[in-house]
């Protein structure tokens, strides 16, 4: 992961804007070849990773008709794309030289191991883990211009 860019800092909540009207922009990209549960593992995780890291792109949680309790979701919306696993790897490599970028990735470790200690030990071992997803979330132009032209995961 980058280190935390300076615009997050002024990030400006709007979520009264369409997200397509956001200066900002968060998408995933999946290795398209994994079986769906491994791509709902990937996306659930890295979710999870970005909110813990920009906690300010979740919006405030609502209450609905009945009284019930929601909480709240991320206001800038997130689009999850499809690639090859070469296409991940790279994506995930040139996401990491943009220093404005929140970058965020699911390394195949990740999801052969079980106990969390062993991932990091594995990875610390590991010079160039393949991965089964990448997260980026930074300027809509840098986010478009690396991933402008992928398709949507289906």
């Amino acid at each position: 992961m980058t280190m935390l860019a300076g615009w997050i800092d002024s990030l400006d909540h709007r979520s009264d804007l369409p997200t397509r009207e956001l200066p900002v922009k968060w998408v995933m990209v999946m290795d398209r070849d994994l079986p769906r549960g491994l791509q709902a593992n990937a996306a659930a995780c890295l979710a999870a990773s970005v909110g813990r890291t920009v906690p300010a792109i979740l919006g405030s949680g609502g209450t609905d008709a009945a009284g019930h309790q929601h909480a709240g979701l991320p206001w800038i919306g997130c689009t999850v794309l499809a690639a090859p696993a070469a296409i991940v790897s790279r994506l995930r490599a040139e996401a990491a030289a943009e220093p404005e970028l929140v970058v965020t990735d699911m390394a195949a470790i990740a999801q052969r191991t079980n106990v969390y200690d062993e991932y990091l030990a594995e990875l610390a071992r590991t010079e160039e883990p393949p991965y089964y997803a990448v997260s980026l979330l930074g300027p809509r132009a840098t986010v478009e211009r690396l991933t402008g032209r992928l398709p949507l995961l289906r």
